[in-house]
Order: C-alpha cells, then structure tokens, then sequence
C-alpha cells in the first residue's frame, strides 16, 4: 500500500464500504454479459463476498499494510480464477468485473475523501492505490486461473491414459468407454488404429500424433490409439510425427474393436524389434500379413511344423534336407516336374524318386487342398524358424 496514504483515510471511506459493495455487485450484473443473471446462490454468494473482501482489505491495509498481504483473502481471489477455469470461461469476465469494480470504488472513495477534508494529491495518490490494488488480486485469479487449468489438464491427460488402457482390453463395455471418454473429454472416433512405438513420454507422442490421438505408456512401449487412420493425408502426418522412429500400426478398425487393432501392431513391432520385419516409421501392418501369420507366434508356427511334417521324423537328416526342399518345390510348382527339377537343379528323374518317396511318407495329403495349403504353412513356418536368430 502507498505509504503516502494517511490511515485516517480509512474512517472516511469504511461507513460507505457496505453501499459501494451493493452498487458494484449491481453494476456487475448489468455490464458484465457473462455475469448478466440472478446474482444468488454459490456464484453470487461468492461474488459478493469477493466484492466486500476486496474492498475491506484494501481499506484496513489503509492502516495496517500487513492487511495487504493477508493469505486468506489472497485465496479468496485465487479461488475466484480457479471457478472461473471451472465454468468453462476465459477470465475476460472476471477481469472486467475487477476494473468496472476499481472505476466506482474510486470514484465513491474519491467523493468520500473529499467529504472528509483531504487534500487532492492524497486523492490522487488512493486512485493509484486502488488501480493497483486491482492489479494485484487480478494477478492473484490468474494465478489460480493457470493452476486450475494446469490441473483440469493433468486429470484429463491421465483419464486419457486410462482410456487408452482400457481400450486394449478385448473386453471393455461400451458404457464404461463412454462414460471414460467423456470425463477425458474425447470425442469417441467411429474408428480407430492401434499404434505401437517407444518413446519416453506417451503424452507428447499423443500430441504431436494430432488428430484426438490418445496414448498410454506400457511396459517400456507407447500404445496409441489413431482415430480416423485412414484420413487423406493422415498416414503422411503419422510419418512426419514420428520422425523416423520404428513404429507399427495396425488396421483401422471400430471403436469396439481396438484392441484387435493394437494387439496387431503390437505383434508387428516385435517382429521389427526382432528384425524380421522393417523398421518403417510407421509399419502398416496390414502389408505383411503373411509375416505376421507366420511369426505371431512362434510356438504355434513351431506346432504346426511338427505336426504337419511329423510323416518326416524318422528319416535321415540328410535325406530329410532333400525332401524338405522337394516338397517346398513340388507345392509352389505343383505336378510341374521339368520346372521342379530346373528349381533344384537335379534331374526330373530324381524329383520323381523324391516325390515316390514323399507319397510313402504322407500319402493322400498330399492331394488334399487343405492339407497341401498346411504343409506349405509348415514348410515356411520351418524356414523361417531356422533362419531366426538364436535368444
């Protein structure tokens, strides 16, 4: 408070504290359009006792100037952004409120002053005040303002973590999705895409994925979820977002199938972690399929190699080798025998004698369509678990 303002200013101005705190509370409902209603209830009871605990503090500080710095009416004010944030309004009103607040104070002040006999510079030197005094406790609602608005954030960001964990699970009820998504504030997509990356920080990911992307940090990995994947456009945002960074994303599906969506790209980024599929950035799964069928899961991949290739157990390793090979040639080239043999550079006599052989060993199946697309599975299945690198 200025020190220039003498505390006898604060008799003349207390008697008419409890008229200006009525006249600034009507003058609020009639010029300040958000505030344009019945001024009753919690949001009126609170504006006035904001108006009165304003103008009190201002006039005991006129004698006391610790009363400036009083912690209890600082939160009064701090209190008052943070309802604001809580309405869903900007502090435009508020802070037009404060100044249309400050312009009748000091007008009545000033009259009061005047009635009581003080010189025009104090007059000037409690406009001063008073502007300043308005300046602070507008500092005071923005602050409470931003902490609000930081922590409406900080609630929604781990609602939206929330969301994204439970859209991963197979199970999730449509009612509990909606009632998450709208204290997440996310407006449910018609569809979306699973996203699997690594990254340190699922939120910023989210953000720069853009589009109402949600994300979620999971065991070392970032899962997302992108709605409307296959927007014109989008696949070269998502690229351009992740910057280079391995990532998988699996078929854009309904809302009530995304777990389905990021199981797959969660398979496809282990096959790129395992270097079998490229680390694109991102990885569309739903162009390696026939990987993902084959690598998804390694001990059903090796199940399947045993049980349908079993007829070739009790063969010699090196017999097995040749059969092996002659059979993968015979199911890709079927009852081709020149072309078989040029394959595997051998004689069309010997893949004759190889193929005898196999007949022993196997029998119908290898006339039976659904048999024939097994054993191809196996055959690849087998090749492929050969060549992957030991753990």
């Amino acid at each position: 408070m200025d020190e220039r303002l003498p505390s006898e200013l604060a008799d003349a101005l207390r008697p008419g504290l409890p008229r200006l705190a009525d006249e600034i509370i009507g003058a609020i409902g009639r010029e300040v359009a958000e505030y344009r209603r019945p001024l009753e209830g919690p949001f009126g009871q609170g504006l006035r006792f904001g108006v009165e605990r304003a103008l009190g503090r201002f006039v005991e500080a006129l004698v006391d100037p610790a009363h400036a710095d009083d912690s209890a009416t600082r939160a009064v004010y701090v209190e008052l952004g943070r309802g604001e944030m809580r309405a869903g309004r900007s502090l435009d009103a508020l802070l037009s409120a404060y100044r249309l607040g400050a312009r009748i104070a000091w007008e009545r002040c000033v009259a009061a002053g005047q009635a009581a006999g003080f010189p025009p510079e104090i007059l000037y030197s409690l406009a001063s005040a008073i502007f300043s005094y308005i300046d602070r406790i507008s500092a005071e609602s923005v602050e409470g303002y931003a902490a609000e608005q930081s922590a409406t954030l900080a609630e929604r960001q781990r609602r939206r973590r929330a969301l994204v964990r439970m859209l991963a699970q197979p199970d999730a009820g449509p009612e509990a999705v909606r009632d998450l998504a709208q204290l997440a504030v996310w407006a449910r997509p018609a569809t979306v895409a699973g996203l699997v990356t690594r990254t340190e920080d699922a939120d910023r990911l989210a953000s720069r994925l853009g589009g109402e992307t949600i994300a979620a940090a999971e065991q070392e990995l970032a899962l997302a979820f992108v709605p409307d994947a296959d927007a014109p456009g989008r696949h070269a945002e998502l690229t351009a977002a992740l910057d280079g960074a391995p990532a998988a994303l699996g078929p854009t599906v309904a809302l009530e199938l995304a777990a389905q969506s990021l199981l797959r790209a969660q398979a496809a980024f282990g096959l790129v972690e395992s270097g079998v599929l490229p680390p694109s950035s991102p990885l569309v799964t739903d162009e390696h399929l026939p990987d993902l069928l084959l690598h998804g899961d390694g001990a059903l991949a090796a199940d399947l190699a045993a049980r349908a290739l079993a007829p070739l157990d009790d063969v010699r390793d090196s017999t097995r080798a040749r059969l092996l090979e002659t059979l993968r040639a015979w199911l890709d080239e079927p009852g081709q025998v020149t072309r078989v043999a040029e394959r595997l550079h051998v004689h069309p006599q010997t893949v004759r004698y190889r193929m005898a052989q196999l007949r022993d060993l196997f029998g119908a199946r290898l006339d039976d369509p659904d048999a024939r697309f097994e054993l191809a599975l196996a055959l690849r299945a087998t090749a492929e678990l050969a060549e992957a690198p030991a753990l």
